[in-house]
């Protein structure tokens, strides 16, 4: 019997140096989470179930290889399509349409652009429809859209300006935008057609003799919106209160003549640009493409007079240019923008997770991966970051959990144990030859 003992003893000591040896060659690897061998002791039990005060043990076995799912460090890889979960929960494979189970964030985008793995497994999530909006709930291949962003004309511009109220009238007149002297401030905004060309939109204000007024030129590309081949620009009052702020009460609303038509809340709409371009003649034609339906809408309600120097805070507006694809970035809830040349930002997908009432349960598959079990329970997929679902971290990975000190004291542990087994054979087996010697 103590033969049997001693062997069991070896075989534990040489599946705990297995599952050391292995935690150890992981120690690297992106996502692997450690194991450890649970062990249990035997008896035998007599034929009515009770073996007495005096029944010796048989032995050892190996009860379980449990995996330890601890968090792991995250480090920092600089790559858009490096993902780690801070939290709970797996990334979703399709293995030809079989689902795998990770926490191994190294993804890349094939020649196709879907999001694979290195083994060419396809990371879950939902897609966008039509108008851009996620498609929450259908879980499909994510795919990176790598065509060109449609360029969008501009709509609505809103500037915050601060016009100098202890600035004096100019002396030149009338307004000539060649002559800095008739006016006393001026910017700049950029306006796109439909085509998304750029246009450039001057303003120029200039203080008015009668007190908390001011007259506002408007220009595109240096000529008339409505009649390019004009150089004269459009013209507003900006009457003010005492307190500096936008007098819009004493502002008509409808058409102005020669300038911005006002609308019912006070805002300029300027509805008859002609987007043009210079001929190689020197004149300016049409260049074929057209304004907003609607026009542009300018809102200036925030203009104030105040005894500060004049300067714009703050200016907004909807257009761009065609854009075409210069990154990726990936949110905490794994919302997948794709980065435009034009400064605009779209998100093509959202990347999904997964999460079981029993990881422990998970059946090991190679590559870090795991496949549903019965022990594991059907997997609750769902957005990042929500419920008990963990958080996205882009340009990152998440370590291998492996404690390399803790492993190499273990390691030690094995080897002292195995070494005592063997002992304890050999003690076995000195003793039966003693006494085959006595017979």
């Amino acid at each position: 019997m103590s033969f049997n003992i001693g062997l069991s003893g070896l075989y534990a000591a040489n599946k705990a140096l297995n599952v050391t040896g292995n935690n150890i060659a992981n120690v690297a690897t992106s996502g692997f989470k450690s194991s450890r061998a649970e062990f249990a002791d035997q008896y035998a039990a007599s034929i009515r179930g009770t073996s007495g005060k005096t029944v010796v043990g048989s032995g050892v076995t190996t009860a379980a290889v449990s995996q330890l799912f601890t968090q792991g460090n995250i480090s920092s890889t600089g790559q858009s399509l490096d993902l780690a979960i801070n939290g709970n929960g797996f990334f979703v494979l399709s293995d030809n349409g079989s689902k795998i189970y990770t926490r191994s964030g190294a993804f890349y985008s094939d020649k196709q652009g879907y999001v694979v793995n290195s083994s060419g497994s396809n990371l879950q999530g939902y897609a966008v429809d039509a108008n851009g909006k996620l498609m929450n709930g259908v879980l499909t291949n994510l795919q990176i859209d790598t065509t060109n962003l449609s360029p969008s004309p501009t709509g609505q511009i809103k500037e915050t300006v601060n016009l100098n109220s202890t600035a004096t009238t100019p002396t030149i007149t009338p307004f000539d935008a060649t002559n800095v002297a008739s006016y006393n401030y001026t910017f700049n905004t950029d306006v796109y057609d439909s085509q998304g060309n750029a246009h450039q939109m001057n303003q120029y204000f200039v203080k008015d003799a009668v007190a908390n007024s001011w007259t506002m030129y408007t220009t595109i590309d240096g000529r008339n919106p409505a009649d390019p081949t004009l150089t004269t620009p459009l013209s507003n009052k900006l009457p003010f209160k005492s307190d500096g702020t936008l007098d819009t009460a004493s502002m008509t609303a409808g058409a102005v003549a020669g300038g911005l038509t006002i609308n019912a809340d006070k805002t300029f709409s300027l509805a008859g640009w002609l987007p043009a371009a210079k001929q190689p003649n020197g004149t300016w034609a049409a260049n074929g493409a057209a304004a907003k339906a609607g026009g542009i809408g300018l809102d200036m309600l925030s203009t104030t007079q105040n005894n500060a120097a004049s300067a714009t805070t703050a200016k907004s507006q909807d257009g761009y240019a065609t854009g075409e694809l210069a990154g990726l970035v990936v949110d905490t809830s794994g919302n997948l923008f794709a980065r435009f040349t034009n400064g605009q930002d779209k998100v093509i997908g959202q990347v999904a997770m997964a999460n079981f009432a029993n990881p422990q349960g998970l059946t090991p598959v190679g590559g870090t991966g795991w496949t549903e079990s019965y022990a594991s329970g059907v997997p609750i997929i769902g957005e990042p970051d929500t419920g008990t679902l963990g958080a996205i971290a882009s340009g990152a990975l998440e370590d291998s959990n492996v404690d390399l000190t803790s492993e190499l004291v273990n390691l030690i542990k094995a080897q002292s144990n195995y070494q005592a087994n063997a002992k304890t054979i050999s003690t076995e087996s000195t003793i039966m030859q003693t006494i085959i010697q006595m017979t």
